[in-house]
């Protein structure tokens, strides 16, 4: 996620536990650099997505993010606001040393302005679209110095843990 916070892992002491927190703030900033985001749906409309607010949900091991979204297009009289809701897991890609978000699940895409019906119809959109697009997200992308030192021991991120305070990421052996 922030790499700023793995790439101080040379300051912290891999030897005595091998983990490494980052907190929430950090988690949030990282995100939220990759924002705003456009998505056009079907030619119909296209969906202006805001940074995200993350919240920590430790007892699932798993994160959500409430998104401000504008819908704008052929669809719609006028432009939308709403907000768009998913809940995530995180995984660490040994193969391009990235963050992913994965088994994303759409939770809800709301505009209050449009009429109840309509507001169903594009539920039952996202349910469909994130079923197939949004399998895994790609959220950050660790550069070779950002694991220098964990590298130099032969580890590298393992499992992530969603705490109350942030993410726990655990370093495991590399596997030869």
């Amino acid at each position: 996620v922030t790499l700023l916070a793995l790439s101080s892992l040379a300051c912290s002491t891999l030897t005595a536990q091998p983990r490494f927190t980052v907190s929430k703030d950090q988690l949030q900033q990282v995100v939220g650099k990759r924002f705003p985001m456009r998505y056009p749906v079907a030619g119909l409309l296209d969906l202006a997505v805001q940074a995200p607010e993350i919240l920590l949900q430790p007892e699932k091991n798993r994160l959500s993010a409430i998104m401000a979204v504008e819908a704008s297009g052929v669809a719609l009289n006028r432009k939308q606001p709403g907000t768009f809701e998913v809940e995530f897991a995180l995984r660490y890609e040994v193969s391009d040393r990235t963050l992913r978000a994965s088994a994303l699940r759409f939770k809800r895409l709301d505009f209050p302005g449009l009429r109840s019906e309509a507001s169903q119809m594009l539920n039952l959109y996202g349910q469909a679209l994130s079923e197939k697009a949004l399998l895994e997200v790609t959220l950050h992308q660790l550069r070779p110095q950002d694991l220098a030192m964990a590298d130099a021991l032969g580890m590298q991120p393992g499992s992530i843990t969603v705490t109350d305070k942030g993410l726990v990421f655990d370093f495991v052996a590399k596997s030869p």
